[in-house]
């Protein structure tokens, strides 16, 4: 079954759609984070290393995708920005000033890394158009977290594609198995991390209130 699967893959990447489908999957996922786009780019990456189709398409097809796909969710947070900070209750209001204040500090180390976290994208990209990050600098970013995420998936598969050239379905496995395990870890760090935010924005608002 895993072997009919892999032949259906190999079979996408032989067509012609096959990159606009990348830019396609890669942009609805900047929107709806349960679309794929990590599997197409790493799929492109090993069809790559089998020398089926170009690496730097792969990654110019992907990199672009993302980055239009972060530009349409950051025009959606600045759209309903307003009305979500009226509706929000005061946790909720609390936590939008932490991440207004994040963002403006740390905004390239947030919307880089977040790229690597299925959701966490869609959530860092949005909340830079609620907070109303300066567009040019969320521009910037969004550009050089595309063009790494996308480089980073491809050359994944490429790899694992050369390396495995007389067994596609090792070169698969190999190739999702490190991305998984690279999310995870990735998925680690950021929770802890905003374990760490969140109760420092807590800690701040109760002193605060104490002071008030």
């Amino acid at each position: 079954m895993l072997a009919d699967f892999i032949a259906l893959l190999e079979g996408l990447t032989a067509s012609p759609w096959f990159l606009p489908l990348v830019f396609l999957i890669a942009l609805a996922d900047a929107i709806f984070p349960l679309v794929p786009s990590e599997t197409a780019v790493i799929v492109g990456g090993v069809a790559a290393g089998f020398g089926q189709i170009d690496v730097w398409s792969v990654i110019l097809a992907a990199a672009l995708g993302a980055i239009a796909g972060d530009s349409i969710a950051y025009q959606l947070g600045q759209r309903t920005g307003d009305f979500l900070r009226r509706r929000s209750p005061d946790r909720s209001l609390r936590r939008f000033r932490w991440a207004q204040k994040a963002l403006q500090n740390r905004a390239g180390l947030f919307i880089v890394s977040a790229r690597f976290i299925p959701g966490g994208r869609t959530a860092v990209t949005f909340a830079s158009g609620v907070t109303r990050l300066r567009l040019s600098r969320f521009t910037g970013y969004v550009v050089l977290a595309g063009i790494v995420w996308a480089a980073y998936g491809t050359l994944l598969g490429f790899v694992f594609g050369r390396r495995f050239q007389e067994d596609h379905t090792q070169a698969f496995l190999f190739a999702f198995g490190s991305a998984l395990i690279l999310v995870a870890l990735a998925e680690l760090i950021r929770w802890i991390l905003s374990r760490r935010q969140e109760a420092r924005s807590d800690s701040e608002s109760s002193e605060s209130i104490n002071v008030g």
